[in-house]
């Protein structure tokens, strides 16, 4: 199973860090033809400067990434993404593709761009919240919850609720018993209800 996770100037580490981290340990539970092939992607450079300076080596980008199966869009100074119209045009088809589409923190609102979420149960970081309801009234946009699952569709609220989401997620593809194991694994006190 391929899982993208598009990161961008500015993306917030753990957004993504956290994800990575549970799709990969989740990894080392499972046959070898079971695995999470969990990478990377970017836009065009491959060299990403994350929140505060983290350089990052992304696996792929959107000309040469393999088939996913599920895309995790994360948050950060988003702000510069949602004008850009190849990041936006390029989240929609992929949506259409992917079993499972999620975002970490401020990523819902490049989903909300992409029309992906248009009245959906939503979620952001709690900083966002109001933002996100003004930007994109038509959203069911909620507070006080770590994620919210819309069957295909799971936003997360900020930073290290994308570790609760994705572990979530685990369970969801897997099952719960392989999340619970991660978690252990992680020493993270998961958040399983939202």
């Amino acid at each position: 199973m391929n899982i993208g996770i598009y990161i961008y100037e500015e993306a917030e580490v753990l957004d993504f860090s956290g994800p990575f981290e549970v799709f990969s340990v989740a990894s080392r539970f499972l046959q070898e033809d079971e695995k999470f092939n969990v990478f990377l992607l970017s836009e065009k450079e491959k060299t990403i400067i994350a929140r505060g300076g983290y350089r990052v080596n992304t696996h792929f980008t959107f000309e040469d990434h393999p088939s996913l199966d599920v895309l995790v869009v994360v948050g950060g100074v988003h702000i510069h993404e949602l004008k850009k119209s190849s990041v936006i045009k390029w989240i929609e088809e992929e949506s259409k593709k992917v079993k499972l589409i999620a975002s970490v923190c401020t990523g819902a609102f490049l989903l909300a761009e992409a029309n992906v979420i248009t009245n959906h149960k939503v979620t952001t970081h709690w900083e966002d919240i109001s933002d996100l309801k003004n930007d994109y009234p038509l959203l069911d946009v909620v507070e006080d919850v770590r994620w919210v699952d819309e069957g295909d569709i799971v936003t997360s609220a900020g930073i290290s609720a994308g570790i609760d989401m994705s572990l979530h997620l685990v369970s969801k593809i897997k099952d719960e018993e392989l999340a619970l194991k991660v978690a252990r694994k992680m020493q993270f006190d998961w958040s399983r209800n939202n």
